[in-house]
């Protein structure tokens, strides 16, 4: 699409991360949040307390379930610059609510983010949509350049206390922490990431919720690495591949076709995932 610059993809291809961008208004943010604070009156809880204590699929894919989410998924400014960076035929694979209370001990420790999706190649753009500030106060995202060289690394899951993420993982090869980039974003900014880019984030230590949402977008090349075959949502192109089970946006808010279809759709991340985590440890052992 030609919307990012020679110099932005360059510093893509080096560091494996871009920010900021902008994308949200005021009256768009007010529709995100405002369909947030109806998902979780449905949940009769916030999203990240019923995930922790309940289920995880709460938290997962809300773009097959959510309009709004939705939206934000085909959204061109979004996928303008996703298709500069991965061509023009994409998949949104998953996306995730990562929501920090206020003066929570809630962190990310230091992962990748492709480590347990179970793909192959990995490449993988997580864009990370602020629906509040997300300044350092707040626990933004502290970025390691790959130096050119993304590589997987080796992890530990279920390790790490306070983890907003969904297998406490974090990176146990050692690291040059010398120089990591802090990302803050304002409310309706963007950020972007490579899945194989180390990143963290530290406690939200501000008065007001950090809430973001992740959206990961893959080629349609990309196909699972393992025997399970996950659902897929083409936003922009063809695919031509068929590597993923097609599963489309809901007609409507939480209606009983999209509860179903965002239910079969998470079962099998979940058993993707799982298979994925486990060959990950063995591979490490």
């Amino acid at each position: 699409m030609g919307t990012l610059t020679s110099e932005q993809i360059a510093r893509w291809k080096h560091d494996g991360f871009l920010s900021p961008f902008p994308l949200l208004n005021e009256a768009e943010l007010k529709e995100c949040r405002d369909g947030l604070a109806r998902f979780e009156q449905f949940l009769g809880a916030p999203v990240n307390e019923i995930s922790a204590g309940k289920d995880l699929k709460y938290r997962t894919m809300p773009y097959l379930v959510l309009p709004w989410a939705a939206k934000l998924a085909f959204d061109a400014r979004i996928l303008d610059r996703v298709e500069d960076l991965i061509g023009p035929d994409i998949l949104i694979f998953t996306s995730t609510f990562f929501i920090k209370e206020p003066h929570s001990p809630t962190i990310a420790a230091w992962h990748q983010d492709s480590t347990y999706y179970g793909l192959e190649p990995k490449e993988e753009v997580t864009v990370w949509v602020a629906l509040s500030d997300a300044n350092e106060a707040a626990g933004c995202m502290d970025a390691l350049s790959f130096q050119g060289k993304p590589r997987q690394l080796s992890h530990v899951s279920r390790v790490v206390k306070d983890s907003v993420n969904r297998a406490s993982q974090v990176i146990t090869e050692p690291l040059n922490e010398g120089i990591p980039v802090a990302m803050p974003l304002k409310a309706g900014q963007f950020s972007m990431h490579h899945g194989l880019c180390a990143h963290r984030s530290g406690p939200n230590t501000a008065d007001h919720r950090r809430i973001g949402l992740g959206l990961n977008f893959i080629p349609t090349s990309v196909r699972p690495a393992g025997s399970i075959k996950p659902a897929a949502m083409l936003v922009r192109g063809v695919d031509r591949n068929n590597h993923f089970e097609k599963t489309g946006p809901p007609r409507a808010e939480l209606d009983v076709h999209a509860i179903a279809a965002h239910e079969r759709a998470t079962s099998l991340y979940r058993e993707c995932y799982l298979e994925a985590e486990a060959a990950h440890a063995a591979l490490a052992a």
